[in-house]
């Protein structure tokens, strides 16, 4: 049987490595393609349009698997999730840097897809068997830092590949580091007590049903496509939902976590990151048109100048992991959210003619609030559930980042819509009015906290 708080040392040096090793991995791969996006369709022979779906299909397939395979973690081992999801994300990046068409890449990018989620799933419950109580907030912490730096340094790793190499490399360069994270992983990563229980493929399915037609529909109602189509798309989400939920409700461990947004702590935690992160969307989509469309900067120059806002939060979030463990979370989040909405309320603000200095200072005041408010947020969600649960809750706490960014980033495509390029300084508002609110949502939470 495993130590019943935490692994002890180096072996939870190593078990943090393998899993550093594949969530740099799965978030990288959500970034890099966006930069080769020209340059595959072009080799491929693909139009733009069809292109996107080498992105598309790989965030679609992760939203729709996360729930199944934090459940799969619980029933069977979150270690065994772990390695095989990292198994398949291997599998599935050879298959992608071999691929010579546009059907072989996307389909090699759904199985990628599906390596992801296991990756993505699950890394949370296992750093809360991997720490011990009184530190579980300092590994969350490292995890928000790899997430951070991995999202800020996506384009610039993509544009360094591609300046040396073809963008196959992009993908067959994930190979030797996931045999690797494999091979420390059947040493190092803790065992946890499984269910026993069947998978339900039903609910896996409801799952997908209600995610992928909801995100598609919102993204399809930003994009002005075919009204009628996804008006169908969000009500038969809606109905699978639906049934979803009332399935959900006669099960002891249920794959959509409804026994734990019952638990009011962890129902206003997912509802603040929602929030939160729907409220960074906004400002991540539309700052881009600011800078380029408005201000003339270049692509380079924009990514450069988008830069101090992850790279902040990367290096405040192991700082907020351990201030988590000695303060209540509610109050670091909402300090942080606040501190957020004032960046984005100063980013609405900008003159007419700002220097780069005007910007960069705004973008790493939102990057301190966010920071501040990710880790503690994260380590309330999980600390918060029961430990057999822990699958459940990184299930959620994964879904919820997502279900923010694609709503955040489909009311910035609605806005442009309606008001064109002064949607630009409507989506910043919005988003710190939002982030206000997910403030006060976060500041609710210290009643129910010991």
């Amino acid at each position: 049987m495993e130590v019943s708080d935490g692994l002890p040392i180096p072996r939870r040096y190593w078990a943090m490595l393998t899993i550093a090793l594949g969530l740099i991995m799965a978030v990288l791969d959500g970034a890099i393609a966006n930069v080769a996006l020209p340059t595959i369709a072009s080799d491929v022979q693909a139009s733009p349009a069809n292109a996107i779906w080498v992105v598309n299909a790989y965030q679609l397939v992760i939203t729709i698997s996360l729930l199944p395979c934090a459940s799969l973690g619980e029933h069977y081992g979150y270690r065994r999730v772990y390695m095989v999801g990292l198994a398949i994300f291997t599998v599935g990046s050879l298959a992608c840097a071999l691929s010579s068409s546009l059907v072989t890449l996307t389909a090699a990018r759904v199985v990628q897809g599906f390596g992801a989620a296991g990756v993505m799933s699950v890394n949370g419950a296992l750093v809360r068997y991997i720490y011990p109580r009184r530190q579980l907030g300092r590994g969350i912490g490292i995890n928000a830092l790899l997430v951070g730096v991995s999202s800020a340094v996506g384009p610039t790793v993509a544009a360094a590949i591609l300046s040396v190499a073809s963008w196959p490399w992009l993908f067959a360069v994930n190979v030797p580091f996931g045999l690797l994270a494999l091979a420390i992983a059947t040493r190092s990563l803790p065992v946890n007590p499984r269910t026993g229980q069947r998978f339900d493929v039903l609910s896996a399915t409801l799952n997908a049903l209600t995610f992928g037609l909801l995100i598609i529909g919102i993204d399809g109602l930003g994009h002005g496509e075919s009204r009628t189509l996804e008006v169908a798309e969000l009500v038969v989400a809606l109905l699978a939902g639906i049934w979803l939920l009332r399935r959900q409700l006669a099960l002891p461990s249920p794959l959509l976590p409804v026994d734990l947004l019952r638990i009011p702590v962890f129902r206003l935690s997912i509802l603040t990151s929602v929030c939160s992160f729907g409220a960074q969307m906004l400002a991540y989509v539309a700052l881009p048109f600011y800078f380029q469309g408005t201000l003339g900067r270049s692509e380079v120059a924009t990514g450069l100048l988008m830069t101090p806002w992850p790279l902040t939060t990367a290096v405040i979030a192991p700082f907020a992991g351990w201030l988590s463990d000695r303060y209540p979370s509610g109050v670091l989040g909402g300090i942080g959210l606040l501190i957020m909405a004032a960046g984005l309320a100063l980013l609405a603000g900008l003159p007419a003619h700002p220097s780069d200095l005007d910007i960069v200072w705004r973008m790493a005041v939102c990057g301190f609030g966010f920071g501040l408010f990710q880790s503690p947020n994260n380590r309330t969600m999980l600390s918060s559930a029961p430990r057999e649960r822990s699958g459940g809750a990184s299930g959620m706490l994964a879904t919820a980042r997502l279900l923010g960014q694609t709503t955040g980033a489909a009311m910035v495509s609605l806005l442009f819509g309606f008001y064109h390029m002064q949607a630009v300084t409507i989506a910043i508002a919005a988003g710190a009015g939002v982030a206000g609110v997910a403030a006060l949502v976060s500041v609710l939470r210290v009643r129910h906290q010991t």
